[in-house]
Parts: structure tokens; sequence; C-alpha cells
């Protein structure tokens, strides 16, 4: 049996159409169920921030999760396949009359991405303060708890909607499909047989 983490939402929608082409079957969570079983696989419906903390601990022994959650907490697994799905850039956003002073010591950062932050702003050698939110982080510039704020943009529409504008394009992102080590050696027949379909079908 392999287990495997998938993210919430569309993430885990655009996964599963993977599986379904690749093993003509359901592939459906029921209801509001979070355990799915399908032959010789069995799914996790779990928080996108999770994934890494399954997959690392062997709850799993693979995942899917946007390349910024493993930048952000950089965990101990491997990471095998870009699948390009649920692409987004990882944005610093700020309102729109505003310039971004990187000579300004003291810029508060509003995000739910402190290390992917604090590395971004160390490279451009400006110390910042960093406020960590977990939602509704564009009302952050707008009522003066922050500067600026760093999160992840699909469209744009949210920012574009709240008065705010894209000042800086911190990377790319996309789901990409990791590994427990331990499973990858204990299973790395079954793991690298579903790697090549999914190659196959990417």
């Amino acid at each position: 049996m392999i287990t495997v983490a998938l993210p919430k939402g569309r993430i885990a929608d655009d996964t599963l159409k993977i599986f379904r082409q690749i093993f003509k079957s359901d592939f459906l969570f029921e209801d509001r169920k979070l355990i799915m079983e399908e032959g010789n696989f069995r799914f996790l419906a779990v928080r996108n921030q999770d994934i890494p903390t399954y997959v690392s601990n062997g709850a799993a022994d693979i995942g899917v999760v946007g390349l910024d959650v493993l930048e952000e907490h950089k965990p101990d697994v491997l990471r095998l396949l870009d699948l390009g799905i649920g692409r987004c850039r990882i944005c610093v956003g700020v309102r729109n009359e505003y310039e971004l002073d990187y000579n300004n010591p003291g810029i508060k950062i509003a995000t739910k991405m402190p290390n992917i932050t604090r590395e971004y702003f160390a490279s451009k050698a400006t110390p910042v303060k960093i406020i960590k939110l977990y939602g509704s982080i564009e009302l952050a510039p707008l009522i003066g708890l922050a500067d600026a704020i760093v999160d992840n943009v699909e469209t744009g529409a949210t920012m574009k909607q709240n008065g705010l504008k894209v000042a800086e394009v911190i990377m790319q992102s996309s789901a990409h499909l990791i590994a427990n080590k331990n499973s990858y050696i204990i299973k790395r027949d079954e793991i690298l047989s579903l790697y090549d379909k999914i190659s196959a079908i990417l």
C-alpha cells in the first residue's frame, strides 16, 4: 500500500485527475472523508502546509505540495517531480501609490512565509520586521499594520481589488511530488513505477 498525502482544494482535484487518467478509476473523496482507498493506494486529504510533516515523518510515503511550502519549511524529503499544476507566484505586494524603499532599515512585511521573506530581503541586504499572519494578508498595508506583504498570487485579482500592486516577484511555484526517504528505499519499485506513469501523462 502506498499512502499519498494530498492538499485539499484545487491541487488535490488536479492531482486526482492525473491518477484517474493513469488507473482509469474513480479516485474521489466521498463527502467530507479525509481518507480514501483505491486499489493499492491510500489518499489522505491534508492542509497544504502540513504535507511535508506527514511525508517527512513517514505517515505518508509520497505527497503533493507547492514549491513555496518546500522552500519555506525546507523539509527532509526527496523532491521527485514538478507536476506543473497549481501554478502561482510568490510576490511582494504594496499599496498602489507606494514604492518600497530598500534602504529603509525598518520595513514591516506581513506574510505567512517568514523564511522566504527573510531570505529574499537578506539577499537585498535589507533588514525587515516580519509580522506573521495566516489570512486576509492584503489587509495589513491598507490599515498601516505593514508596509508590504509577501503572499502567493495566482491572477493578482485579490490584490487589485484591494488597491495593491505587485512590486517584486520572489519566485514561481507549482505543485511538486515529494517522497519520504525511507519509503523511497523500501517501496522504490512502486514509487518509481508511479513516477514513470505520472511523467508519461505530464
